[in-house]
């Protein structure tokens, strides 16, 4: 690897306004960690229609801000009031919220940013690292790979989303075959437009994901109530003392590390980095009784770990095209807005955006380290925002961006159908981030498949011949019947109960 490679990404993320959108990103995203009825997908999909009108570097530069922002903000809302802002934040509810009742809520929130901070700067060192390598391999992968690459995001998002797998397979399914409406690239017919001439272009991935997380989660939320829980516990002084460093300091190390590698998988991320981290720190202490009842470990590992984790997800996108989960599956369409591909010619073809978003993130966790400790306090004030405000706000909002976009009042009908159905997937238990995942991902399978298709004519042992394919086929098949035999009990077994 080149280090002025590296120095470029700096001079790109250190101009003025890539700063400002650095700083708006993160904040946002703490913002809406906190906000009752929001999170990073929801509010990113009501970002796109900015990510319109701005540069390419500085539109990534906001929403990588935005993700990883939001799970420190999440993390106030589980310490303060044992509700998890985000999924990422559901292990840190168990000590961080006995540590507020201990009147060591500061400790809590601050060992968190600390961790955070380290993990993001961790995680990104190694993205600098390994991305171009990654890149460099993927430019050799052809048809059949990507077609593997894409069945395997799908595939691990389906087992590892917020649903049961199932009904996550159903809603990917439902989200390929909205991704098939439009005109056949290779033929050039028309399919599923039903005579309509506005949907020869294809529903607008925009339109369906402010409603599907914008609309839908509004809704929902509005649905189950006001916040009504009160804070608990004194937050008394917020930087950790030295024998709390002390403490926290294997879990950081082990947390950032979890966090990294499982960050890199298809479905990874926040969410599953900071259970494994609380399972792995509960195993390796020399008092697991303590874990549940206010250990400073099960905050600072799991926090470490779901903050590594988000930036490590990353990878998969910038060198290989693959979106891993539906915040980067926002952010693949915020790129393609911006007219560019994500993939293996990105460092090549668009340096300035592959390197200042990896400089970016380094200034940002920087930027998260030193705001979040002092605004501690007017966070906390946020939390008393009423939905039914907030909500009314949200609606407008979503319903100026999705129309501006396009200056388009179909995709505003596209928005209120997604939002309802968006609704009522999480009525009936479903989750639409697979949905999402899918639509993205359905073009580059489809294409993929069908040159692999052509290029076999018409065998499908083409999979199977080449090795890079079939190493990645049995890799899915490997994955996948680890899932069905362990399931997530074992995980889950470790964690303390609610009472």
């Amino acid at each position: 690897m080149d280090f002025s490679d590296v120095l470029y990404g700096f001079q790109v993320a250190l101009q003025p306004e890539n700063l400002l959108f650095a700083l708006i990103g993160v904040v946002i995203g703490m913002v809406i960690g906190i906000l009752p009825g929001l999170g990073p997908p929801a509010t990113i999909a009501l970002m796109l229609p900015l990510t319109y009108v701005i540069p390419p570097e500085a539109a990534i530069i906001m929403v990588a801000g935005i993700y990883y922002g939001a799970y420190y903000g999440g993390t106030i809302t589980s310490v303060l009031l044992r509700l998890p802002g985000e999924a990422a934040s559901v292990v840190t509810v168990y000590d961080g919220h006995q540590m507020a009742l201990q009147g060591r809520a500061g400790p809590a929130l601050g060992i968190s940013a600390i961790g955070s901070f380290i993990g993001g700067v961790a995680a990104t060192i190694g993205l600098i690292f390994f991305a171009p390598v990654v890149a460099q391999f993927a430019v050799k992968l052809g048809p059949p790979e990507y077609v593997i690459l894409a069945v395997a995001g799908l595939a691990m998002v389906s087992s590892l989303g917020s649903a049961k797998p199932l009904k996550n397979v159903i809603s990917a399914c439902f989200g390929l075959l909205i991704a098939m409406v439009g005109i056949d690239v290779i033929t050039g017919s028309s399919r599923f437009t039903f005579g309509s001439f506005d949907l020869l272009g294809g529903i607008d991935f925009v339109a369906v994901a402010m409603g599907l997380f914008g609309l839908g989660d509004i809704l929902y939320e509005l649905e189950k109530g006001e916040l009504g829980a009160r804070i608990k516990g004194k937050i008394g002084r917020v930087l950790p003392t030295k024998q709390d460093m002390k403490d926290s300091s294997g879990a950081i190390a082990r947390g950032s590390v979890i966090g990294f590698v499982l960050g890199l998988l298809p479905g990874g991320g926040g969410v599953v980095s900071s259970l494994a981290s609380y399972a792995t720190e509960k195993k390796v202490s020399k008092h697991p009784e303590t874990f549940g009842h206010g250990a400073i470990a099960g905050v600072a590992g799991p926090e470490t770990a779901n903050n590594a984790g988000s930036t490590a997800s990353f990878l998969p996108l910038l060198s290989l095209g693959i979106p891993s989960n539906v915040v980067l599956a926002l952010v693949y369409g915020a790129l393609l807005i911006q007219g560019v591909t994500p993939g293996p010619n990105l460092i090549s073809e668009q340096p300035a955006i592959f390197w200042g978003v990896l400089a970016s993130m380094v200034i940002g966790n920087l930027m998260l380290l030193l705001l979040s400790i002092p605004l501690i306090r007017p966070f906390i004030a946020l939390i008393k925002v009423r939905l039914s405000i907030l909500s009314s706000l949200v609606v407008v909002v979503t319903m100026i961006g999705v129309y501006s976009v396009a200056n388009s009042t179909f995709d505003m009908w596209v928005m209120l159908v997604f939002g309802v159905i968006g609704y009522l997937m999480r009525k009936t238990g479903y989750d639409p981030g697979p949905m999402a995942l899918a639509i993205v991902l359905g073009p580059l399978l489809e294409s993929s498949f069908r040159q692999s298709m052509l290029m076999s004519s018409g065998s499908l042992g083409i999979f199977i011949e080449r090795p890079v394919a079939l190493i990645g086929l049995l890799a899915i098949a490997a994955v996948i019947g680890l899932r069905v035999v362990l399931g997530r009990k074992k995980v889950f077994q470790s964690l303390p109960s609610d009472s």
